[in-house]
């Protein structure tokens, strides 16, 4: 159930009645005022130009024409706005009723029967995904998570690109080098992960490509041969991209994103679908010839300079990314109602350019894309090519190190021997937990268009807009119910406290914030939300003793804590977060 809009939909209705007396038909959008000035706004703004009146005395009118009704207690004007306040015993019941009954489902809706393909990540199989790009597995997977608890059926596809230039670059260089590489690499790096140890070899036969013609070359005759469904050398570049692909799994895993689907390039080459998309777009007027290389000029659709020309083939006929990621959203359309893709704000130009062809084909779904901006480290950009990279497996390890350290920090110096070990084994699994929250936490809180410095003293601040804080509150209240050991025969109108119907009301609004958030595609709103959840807990706590309160008030503040302990962990678990009972 969605406490507040069962009151959303009567302020609406009693709106609408109040504008039909004054012969008004108009689009009826409430606001969320300012506290202390009721639960629902209505803006009188844009009837003042209709009317000819002052806006401040149109609210007059409406608020004079408002009928009665037993879940808006109380409606008045504040300048230009009309305000309603709802009925707090009633939302009292309702919201923690909907909490205690639903649990675990409480903030989901009813399936809508609408399928969407989801693809995220999808980096390059060429090394281990770096810092830079660990925005887009986690916008992914949260917007994933989000969009099934909104009631579509989702499924997340990770598109491997294991047919293109650079994967052929590290399949060669892995074919050439002597396997002693490989152990030099291993100490080297000293991670023994695959996708750790095949990026080496893609940087050494880069290198080699910028000092030789005849390497190249070759690099060039194995592309050729690869998409040409050559076995030895398909199988020699599929095999190089499984060793980086499963490393890239183990890190994903590592911070709670699992991907349903993992869709191969060649698929696409080898089923004839590449070559229909480059039949169809040679048909086009756009189409031109440069030296046996084909191209679409894209001048006419507003593309101008040197990205006017969108090839789709090169001179010795092998096709493209870009076409071959043609015929993957072809296939997606096919299989979805809905396709979203999480890019890289560099993808822009690509993904119009995608949209033009797509329109050549005569295609008229278009995908949704969700753009992010990168995340950076004070130490500067990144380049995998080049070598200076902070990857993240490395932010994943020191975020578990120093989380560990805090944590081990404020636990008791003085446990008695017997519980030592005990104690350590649980403060590992609890950094876990703290170290993963806090990457995925402070990326995700950022709105996705906005660039992202990662700072350490932001991301494991126990006091702040953190992971940390908010899976403490979790922790905190899980304490609270053991210790009270249960509790029984609550009545809610113990519950008059301002920090306790601030709470109510917040929990009252999570459905809500979960619709915006999954309609928007802005996973950051539910992350701005356990955080306000997270403080209203600790305000409710710091004011009002639970465990030692009267048994009215205190079974009434136990079944309070409880739902709170449930609506956030729905909400972490939104954001791929875990929500400890202990820290």
């Amino acid at each position: 159930m969605n406490p507040l809009k069962i009151f959303e939909e009567e302020t609406k209705k009693l709106l609408n009645d109040a504008l039909q007396k004054l012969n008004l038909k108009t689009g009826i959008a409430l606001e969320t005022p300012p506290e202390g000035k009721g639960d629902f706004a209505f803006a009188c703004f844009p009837l003042s130009k209709i009317l000819k009146k002052a806006p401040d005395k149109i609210a007059e009118e409406i608020v004079k024409n408002i009928g009665k009704t037993e879940s808006i207690e109380k409606v008045e004007n504040t300048g230009a706005y009309v305000n309603f306040y709802v009925d707090e015993e009633k939302l009292k019941e309702i919201t923690i009723k909907s909490i205690l009954e639903e649990k675990g489902k409480y903030g989901c809706f009813p399936q809508k029967n609408v399928k969407i393909i989801l693809e995220h990540t999808s980096a390059n199989p060429t090394g281990p995904i770096h810092v830079g790009r660990a925005r887009n597995p986690i916008i992914g997977d949260s917007l994933a998570r989000i969009l099934k608890a909104y009631g579509y059926n989702v499924k997340t596809e990770y598109y491997v690109n294991d047919i293109g230039k650079q994967v052929v670059i590290m399949a060669y260089g892995e074919f050439l080098l002597p396997k002693t590489f490989d152990a030099r690499l291993s100490q080297k790096n000293q991670r023994n992960k695959a996708d750790h140890r095949m990026v080496g070899y893609y940087r050494w036969a880069n290198e080699q490509m910028e000092k030789s013609k005849e390497f190249s070359e070759k690099i060039s005759e194995w592309l050729r041969r690869c998409e040409k469904g050559d076995k030895e050398i398909v199988e020699l570049v599929q095999t190089s991209c499984k060793q980086v692909l499963n490393g890239t799994k183990q890190t994903l895993k590592r911070i709670n994103v699992d991907i349903d689907k993992y869709i191969w390039e060649s698929t696409f080459v080898k089923k004839g679908r590449v070559d229909e998309v480059i039949g169809k777009l040679k048909k086009s007027e756009h189409c031109k010839n440069e030296n046996g290389a084909y191209y679409l000029d894209l001048e006419s659709f507003g593309i101008h300079g040197r990205d006017t020309r969108f090839f789709f083939t090169r001179k010795d006929g092998t096709s493209l990314y870009t076409t071959r990621d043609l015929a993957y959203h072809l296939y997606k359309f096919k299989n979805s109602d809905i396709a979203i893709n999480v890019l890289g704000e560099d993808h822009k130009l690509e993904t119009k350019q995608l949209s033009i062809a797509l329109d050549l084909l005569d295609i008229k779904k278009k995908p949704e894309i969700v753009f992010y901006s990168f995340v950076s480290l004070p130490e500067g950009k990144m380049s995998t090519r080049k070598g200076r990279v902070v990857y993240l497996d490395d932010l994943i390890d020191e975020a578990v190190e120093r989380a560990y350290n805090e944590v081990k920090k404020r636990r008791n110096e003085f446990l008695q021997h017997e519980f030592k070990e005990r104690n350590e084994e649980q403060m590992k699994r609890i950094a876990k937990t703290i170290g993963t929250g806090a990457i995925r936490y402070n990326i995700i809180r950022v709105q996705n268009e906005k660039q992202i410095m990662f700072r350490w003293e932001d991301a494991l601040n126990f006091e702040g807009n953190s992971a940390p804080f908010i899976q403490y509150a979790h922790a905190r209240a899980c304490s609270i119910l053991t210790k009270a050991d249960g509790y029984k025969n609550f009545d809610v109108k113990f519950l008059n406290d301002e920090t306790e119907i601030r709470l109510i009301k917040k929990l009252a609004e999570f459905p809500n914030i979960v619709e915006e958030s999954a309609v928007s595609r802005k996973p950051h709103k539910i992350a701005g939300y356990v955080f306000e959840l997270a403080s209203s807990f600790n305000q409710f706590y710091r004011d009002m003793p639970v465990l030692k309160a009267e048994e009215y008030e205190r079974n009434a503040r136990l079944a309070l804590a409880d739902c709170f302990r449930s609506v956030l962990k729905n909400a972490l678990n939104l954001l791929g977060i875990d929500a400890p009972e202990e820290m």
